[in-house]
């Protein structure tokens, strides 16, 4: 939530005039019928509950690992399977590799995922009928640095050359207006407050600018990561400075003391790394910038033509980041897709690997076989999986922390009435919200074409929990009625009418969602990168040279996961997972 461009002010006449003519009307009829209704909507006659993920399969397989951490074996398996390479994870990194795979001709890999369906954090689903993402949400378009993506896309029809200049297909791509914020009792176009803030909080945010400016100037940022640690042998001097502090104290430092800018700056690092800037670094606080966009302030002479986000787009669909899943998973011809099956055990030997699973579905113990392993689970569950396992992988996974997030689909049988200000957007956040964790909602009907006529359409919330001590463990106790008050309480103050619309909620909890980049954890990364990585080494993909890529591996298995990164974001996971798709068919 938070890359997209700012909408500007041309976009708001037209056919979206009607339609906030028309929800104005929509709000006051609701008003007048409000008196003669017996009884206002009770909160605890919402329905709803947990899906998406299922948390309790993770811890029910404690007894296992304690088995193994005891030394004693596994009973045998109810089952055998063979494949030519095994991915252990079906998440963004997994679906990658078995994609490389595929391209060069390797036939009968499997994809082994815990959950009922595969695709990780970017997980799509339903509410009454309406699709709607379960996690991310969108993709900004790649930069040149990650030329893998954009191959994707191009494969995908969303990408392609007109007239010798590469452009994105309008369908995918989000629709006006991108995003607003609600802030002193009204909605305004933009994240960013500017609308009668004082003139000191608008000469911030051009310093933040020059500043964000400055540190690219001094060494590039690149999406992914590892790209410019390639460039640089390791982390260079001026990201280690910047890798070293937290991003709160950094910004203090500069002088950016204004409480608009720090609730907006605090708002992107929540919205892309789990957690507010006194705990990530100001390596990541600067990066979310850098490596894509910049940031561009408003001005002083118009401030209501700034645009916060640079005008960047990106593409989006009704179930978010689960329409590029479902393009992966349907282009997997020669691939088994294994959902329901949790890693117990990779054990590498030496003339192939033994993966140990539980599948869930058949209620037994099952053992894959093959010559390779893709390791495509979060570094904390590979460094328990893998049987004596590299000390750089434990070193990781002691190293990392993970935000908890929650996802809220609430389905509404019609629009809602809007508050006068700036129309109903795409991405859309509460400035009071953010006390709470809140970061606001997409709305999954955004990129339907007929927006005029009045239909029923899902609002997805979302929530980090990575500032909070006790963030996962509320995650895991606290009850489907703690969250559904919490949140219908945090909406209620920009939507009043929304018992009134809402007929369910449905709430997807995440216990690690994503790592947060915390200080000196890229100077970690990429030292283990550089230095202890055994195949970084060119090769051609589609007719292009690839710079050499640090494939983190031993002798038969081959890690991939965003957590290599630090952070979590489609590209890296993609793109990792892709290389040691390669690394894996090269064999």
């Amino acid at each position: 939530m938070g890359q997209g461009g700012a909408l500007t002010g041309a976009s708001m006449g037209g056919p979206l005039m009607q339609r906030r003519q028309w929800l104005h009307s929509l709000g006051a009829a609701a008003a007048a019928l409000a008196g003669c209704t017996p009884a206002a909507p009770r909160v605890e006659d919402l329905p709803g509950g947990f899906t998406g993920q299922a948390l309790e399969r993770g811890h029910s397989l404690r007894p296992y690992w304690q088995r193994l951490a005891q030394g004693l074996p596994l009973p045998p398996p109810a089952a055998v399977h063979h494949a030519p390479v095994v991915i252990a994870g079906g998440g963004m990194a997994g679906l990658a590799a078995a994609r490389a795979l595929e391209h060069m001709g390797v036939q009968g890999a499997a994809v082994l995922d815990t959950q009922s369906a595969l695709g990780g954090n970017s997980q799509g689903g339903m509410v009454e009928g309406v699709a709607c993402p379960l996690g991310a949400h969108y993709l900004p378009l790649p930069g040149d640095d990650a030329p893998e993506v954009q191959d994707w896309l191009e494969e995908l029809g969303l990408r392609r050359r007109e007239a010798g200049r590469w452009r994105y297909d309008e369908r995918h791509l989000c629709h006006s207006p991108q995003e607003r914020l609600y802030w002193q009792g009204q909605w305004h176009e933009g994240l960013l407050p500017v609308d009668g803030v004082p003139a000191a909080t608008l000469q911030q945010y051009q310093k933040w600018e020059r500043l964000v400016r400055a540190a690219s100037a001094q060494a590039r940022f690149s999406m992914p990561a590892a790209r410019s640690w390639l460039r640089a042998g390791g982390v260079s001097a001026a990201h280690a400075a910047l890798d070293a502090q937290h991003f709160g104290a950094w910004l203090s430092a500069q002088g950016i003391d204004d409480p608009h800018l720090l609730w907006y700056l605090n708002y992107c690092c929540r919205d892309d790394f789990g957690a507010g800037i006194d705990r990530v670094s100001a390596w990541a606080g600067v990066h979310y910038f850098a490596s894509r966009h910049g940031f561009h302030a408003p001005r002083p002479e118009a401030p209501g033509e700034g645009d916060a986000e640079g005008g960047d787009q990106v593409l989006t669909w009704p179930q978010g980041n689960g329409w590029l899943v479902q393009q992966l998973q349907s282009r997997l011809r020669a691939t088994q897709q294994v959902p329901d099956c949790s890693v117990l055990a990779i054990t590498e030997g030496r003339h192939g690997v033994q993966v140990d699973v539980y599948h869930h579905g058949r209620a037994q113990h099952e053992q894959w076989l093959a010559p390779r392993c893709v390791v495509a689970l979060p570094s904390f569950i590979a460094a328990r999986a893998v049987q004596s396992p590299p000390g750089w992988v434990r070193r990781v996974a002691l190293r990392l922390d993970w935000a908890p997030w929650l996802v809220a689909n609430i389905h509404l049988r019609a629009p809602l009435a809007d508050y006068p200000g700036a129309a109903p957007a795409w991405d859309n956040v509460l400035y009071q919200d953010g006390n709470a964790g809140g970061l606001g909602y997409v709305d999954a009907g955004h990129q339907r074409l007929d927006r005029l006529t009045p239909a029923s359409t899902v609002l997805t919330y979302y929530q980090a929990l990575g500032d909070q001590p006790d963030g996962r463990a509320q995650l895991q106790q606290q009850p489907f009625a703690h969250w559904r008050d919490r949140i219908v309480g945090s909406l209620r103050d920009a939507h009043p009418d929304l018992l009134r619309q809402a007929t369910r909620m449905d709430i997807t909890r995440y216990g690690h969602a994503m790592a947060i980049p915390r200080p000196g954890d890229q100077q970690f990364l990429s030292e283990i990168a550089i230095q202890r990585n055994l195949h970084a080494h060119k090769q051609l993909w589609n007719g292009e040279r690839v710079s050499p890529w640090p494939t983190l591996a031993t002798a038969r298995l081959a890690f991939a996961h965003a957590d290599w990164a630090g952070y979590s974001v489609l590209e890296e996971a993609f793109i990792r997972g892709h290389h040691a798709g390669v690394w894996a068919g090269a064999a």
